[in-house]
Formats: C-alpha cells, structure tokens, sequence
C-alpha cells in the first residue's frame, strides 16, 4: 500500500467489485474517504459502510459499481473544465461521478456545474 488512502481503498473496493465479493475491509481511514463513500452511498455505487474506531477499519459493502478510481494528479480545474474532465473519465452522459475537493467540502461534477464552484480532481466511479 502507497501513502494515497483514497486511492488504495478504492482499488480495493474495485477488485472486490470484479471478484465478485460483496464486502470488503479496508485497514485505514481518513475523513477525505469518509467523504468520498458517502457520496459514492449516495449514488448507490455502494450499499452501505460500517466505520469501526476502536479497530480503525472499514467496511464497505459494494453495490452497483463497474468501475473507480482516484484521479492522480489532482488537478485543478475551472468551471468550463469540468465537462472535459467528465467525458476523459466517464463512460457516458448520467452514468456514474467525478468527485471534486472545492471550499465547500466534496462535490459532484454535476454540483459544481450547477453552483459554478471550482476545485481538484479527487476520484471517479461509475
């Protein structure tokens, strides 16, 4: 494992994903990935997530999700930008997120269109 937490952890859920495995652990946690599964939750990319403290792991149930990745570097990109990334990263129009970092904590490509924010390219899934 790399010193990236999003990143390893969404390997991971990925080769869980094409392995067919329902769950996964993952052995770290940062507040950054905490955010990056709720939104993922709420896309239904994954069904639920279980936090333990004491243990420091977490465990990710995997829903609908063909595909997910951090987004290295991570650029910054400007409104009129958003679209570019959205089709290198995305397979198709309404299918899956871009996640972004802006001042306004984590964000869909579709939110930051919509509130014209600006930020850094975290992740992707779909």
């Amino acid at each position: 494992m790399a010193h990236d937490i999003v990143a390893d952890a969404l390997n991971m859920i990925r080769n869980a994903s094409k392995a067919g495995k329902e769950e996964v652990k993952i052995n770290r946690i940062s507040n950054l990935l905490i955010e990056v599964l709720k939104i993922m939750k709420q896309k239904n990319a994954i069904k639920k997530y279980k936090i333990d403290s004491k243990e420091k792991f977490i465990e990710v149930t995997v829903g609908d999700l063909i595909e997910c990745k951090a987004i290295k570097p991570r650029f910054t990109v400007k409104v009129e930008q958003i679209e570019k990334y959205r089709r290198r990263y995305l397979p198709a129009r309404g299918m899956g997120a871009v996640i972004l970092s802006t001042n306004k904590g984590l964000i869909t490509h579709e939110q930051a269109m919509e509130n014209k924010v600006v930020g850094c390219l975290i992740a992707y899934f779909y």
